[in-house]
C-alpha cells in the first residue's frame, strides 16, 4: 500500500505539472491545429481542472481529433449512492467554438460500475444538454447585454473554479466534492417564473440570437452523438530518472510497475467494446 500510494502520488503530481496551458490552446484555435472529425471523444484522466498532457499527446500522434471532446474524470465520494441527477458535473473548458467540456463522474461506494455502455452514454449526453441549457439560462439572466458569453469557461488564471450539475447545483473546485454545496435551482426557477411573468419584447434581437445559439449548440451535440462516441484512454506510466536514487528506481521501476501491470484497468469497469476504444501510452520521468 505504501508503494502504491507513493507511486500514484508521484504520477498525479507529474500530470498536474505537465498539463497544457490555456494560452497554448488559444494559439491552436478552435480546430486545435488539426482536423476535427465528427463524433464525441471521451478522454479519461484524473485531473479535475486543467488540460491533461495526454491530450497534447493525442494531438501530436493522431492526424485528427473529434469534433467534441469531453474530459471525463471518475471520482469516488464518501457517500453510499450518488443520484443519477447529480452523477455528472460539467464545466466548459475552452470558449464555445472549441466544443470542449469537463465532466466529473461521481460514484458512491455502493454504486455499481457494471452499467451498460449505451445507458452511460445516454445519461452523459442528456446531462450535457441540461448543462448547456442551464448555462444559457444563467447567462441570459446575469448578462447586461454587453458580454459575449465566452468568458465562463475554465481558465487556470481564473479565481473562480466551479462545476455545475444538471440539477443546478454549483460545486467549487477549490474544495473536495460534496463539501461545498450551493443549491441554485430555487433561485433559477424563481428567476424563470418572473421572466415568464414579464416577457421581453417579441422582437428583441438579443434574446433571439441567444436562443438560436443555444439551438445550434444542442443540434451540434446531437449530430456528434449520432456520429459515434469513442473512448480515449491514456495510460500514463512513470519511470524514475537515471539520476534518481537506487531505492527510488527499485520502488518505481519494479514494485510500482508490477502493481500497475496487475491492477484492474478502467476498460474492464467501463465494458467498452474494442471498436469504440482507443488507447495511447505516455511515460513520465519522475
Amino acid at each position: 500500500m505504501l508503494v502504491w500510494n507513493y507511486g500514484s502520488k508521484l504520477r498525479y503530481e507529474t500530470e498536474v505539472k505537465q498539463k497544457l496551458s490555456m494560452d497554448l490552446m488559444r494559439e491552436l484555435g478552435p480546430n486545435l491545429g488539426t482536423i476535427r472529425a465528427p463524433g464525441i471523444g471521451l478522454l479519461y484522466n484524473e485531473l479535475v481542472k486543467g488540460i491533461p498532457a495526454i491530450f497534447g499527446h493525442f494531438l501530436t500522434t493522431l492526424p485528427a481529433i473529434h469534433s467534441m471532446i469531453i474530459f471525463v474524470c471518475i471520482k469516488y465520494v464518501p457517500v453510499p449512492v450518488v443520484p443519477q441527477g447529480e452523477r455528472f458535473l460539467f464545466r466548459r473548458v475552452c470558449p464555445k467554438g472549441y466544443h470542449i467540456f469537463r465532466c466529473i463522474a461521481r460514484y458512491g461506494y455502493k454504486d455499481s460500475r457494471k452499467e451498460n455502455q449505451q445507458a452511460f452514454e445516454q445519461l452523459l449526453i442528456e446531462s450535457l444538454e441540461k448543462f448547456i441549457r442551464r448555462e444559457a439560462q444563467e447567462r441570459s439572466l446575469e448578462s447586461d447585454g454587453d458580454g459575449d458569453g465566452d468568458s465562463d469557461y475554465e481558465d487556470d488564471s481564473s479565481s473562480t473554479r466551479v462545476l455545475i450539475a444538471p440539477n443546478g447545483s454549483v460545486y467549487s473546485l477549490g474544495v473536495p466534492l460534496l463539501t461545498e454545496y450551493i443549491d441554485t435551482s430555487k433561485h433559477i426557477s424563481e428567476a424563470s417564473t418572473s421572466e415568464e411573468a414579464n416577457p421581453g419584447t417579441p422582437g428583441d434581437p438579443t434574446s433571439s440570437d441567444a436562443e438560436q445559439s443555444l439551438e445550434r449548440e444542442l443540434s451540434f451535440v446531437r449530430m456528434a452523438k449520432e456520429s459515434g462516441v469513442v473512448y480515449l484512454l491514456g495510460h500514463g506510466n512513470i519511470r524514475a530518472r537515471k539520476d534518481s536514487w537506487f531505492i527510488k528506481k527499485l520502488v518505481i521501476n519494479y514494485f510500482y510497475a508490477f502493481l500497475r501491470k496487475n491492477c484492474r484497468r478502467g476498460t474492464a469497469n467501463l465494458s467498452v467494446p474494442h471498436s469504440h476504444l482507443m488507447q495511447v501510452g505516455m511515460t513520465y520521468m519522475v
